[in-house]
């Protein structure tokens, strides 16, 4: 009967971390490894947050280019807390984002990782980084127009007929 319980408990609670697994970590490091995982490719890197006015509206518009740009690798970085992940995930979802890599801050001090990730950012979001194939990146703090990241995907993106 203990035994019984034990995997009840077990199966609860991995289906309670699959909600927010999707959800990784952001430490030292971490950018890094987002960076190495696309070497030569171009992506988008978004720091957004829940309580982030104009995050919504920036993410269900990536969301719709992305529906007609199957190629456009987006990463997105919440500024919240590991807490907070599975919330996270579910307002992805709603946004039609899913599918996309995401990330939240997990580190007590998370000045350590703005600063890693720009020493001139000081936590304003939304905020995003536009990275070419040779890594070269464009950062644009606010909500960013369509239009210039239909220009950014013309230069940066390759596409096959059917991806737009």
């Amino acid at each position: 009967m203990l035994r019984c319980i034990f995997l009840i408990l077990l199966l609860f609670s991995s289906v309670a971390i699959g909600a927010t697994g999707d959800v990784r970590p952001f430490v030292p490091g971490s950018l890094a490894k987002i960076l190495a995982a696309r070497e030569g490719k171009p992506f988008i890197l978004v720091f957004w947050s829940l309580d982030c006015q104009y995050c919504p509206t920036e993410l269900r518009m990536l969301s719709r280019i992305m529906d007609r740009h199957h190629k456009l690798d987006t990463v997105l970085v919440a500024t919240d807390t590991l807490n907070d992940a599975s919330q996270l995930a579910s307002l992805v979802e709603s946004y039609g984002m899913s599918q996309v890599e995401q990330w939240v801050f997990a580190d007590s001090v998370p000045e350590r990782l703005r600063s890693e990730i720009d020493r001139y950012w000081y936590g304003e979001i939304p905020r995003t980084h536009f990275y070419d194939q040779t890594h070269q990146r464009k950062i644009k703090t606010g909500l960013i127009e369509q239009k210039f990241i239909e220009e950014w995907l013309t230069h940066n993106v390759k596409f096959n007929s059917e991806d737009h």
